[in-house]
């Protein structure tokens, strides 16, 4: 299976609660919210719909299942998001014995899930797809797990809260295959991971020049 992150940022690259105030408060996050205000436009919808119409099995941590859990069964399934997630199957990282109580859903163990997922990854088709998930998404960085990233970046900056890539994640080079920019000023990025590559800057018989390393 080809593993995919699809989130919501800020410009300083959080991740947090970005649907509502009470939606994550952990850690203090006072924040939450902070993309309503940008997403009246139709390229937003598109760019979600897309996301989510796509044929997937979803990959989620406990905090971000449970904030789906209790807002889209609501919804009506004529909203073709509403349909994509509520009758999709799924998997969820959380504690041995937890009962998700959810449709199509099954449990990974959270004392250890990389093993778990490098399987699905290894003997599954199709995608899957990660939404949200801070503390899941940076753990499948780190282990080098991700095959694509879909960023909708915000203009708004919040200060602190849970980030993509968090302090001490290892570095990464990301090669750029598309965007979009929204009516509201949110862009959308399509990247793929690489190798990280550094250089510098020197002279030379008087010219900049870019040296690669």
């Amino acid at each position: 299976m080809r593993l995919t992150v699809n989130t919501f940022l800020t410009l300083d690259g959080v991740m947090q609660a970005p649907g509502a105030a009470d939606e994550d408060r952990s850690g203090g996050f006072t924040a939450g919210g902070w993309q309503v205000p940008y997403t009246a436009d139709a390229a937003f919808g598109e760019i979600v719909t897309a996301w989510l119409e796509a044929p997937h099995t979803a990959l989620l941590g406990r905090t971000t299942f449970e904030m789906f859990r209790a807002f889209w069964p609501q919804v009506d399934d004529a909203d073709p998001v509403a349909r994509a997630i509520n009758h999709g199957s799924r998997y969820v990282v959380a504690h041995r014995g937890y009962e998700p109580g959810w449709g199509d859903t099954t449990v990974i163990d959270s004392a250890d899930p990389l093993p778990a997922i490098a399987r699905l990854k290894a003997e599954g088709e199709g995608e899957l797809k990660v939404s949200g998930s801070a503390r899941l998404a940076a753990a499948l960085h780190a282990a080098g797990m991700i095959d694509e990233y879909q960023l909708l970046i915000f203009p708004v900056v919040v200060g602190g809260g849970k980030r993509l890539f968090p302090d001490g994640a290892p570095p990464r080079g990301l090669r750029l295959h598309s965007t979009r920019t929204t009516a509201s000023g949110a862009i959308h990025l399509v990247l793929t991971p690489e190798p990280f590559r550094s250089g510098e800057y020197a002279v030379e018989d008087g010219r900049e020049v870019t040296r690669l390393e």
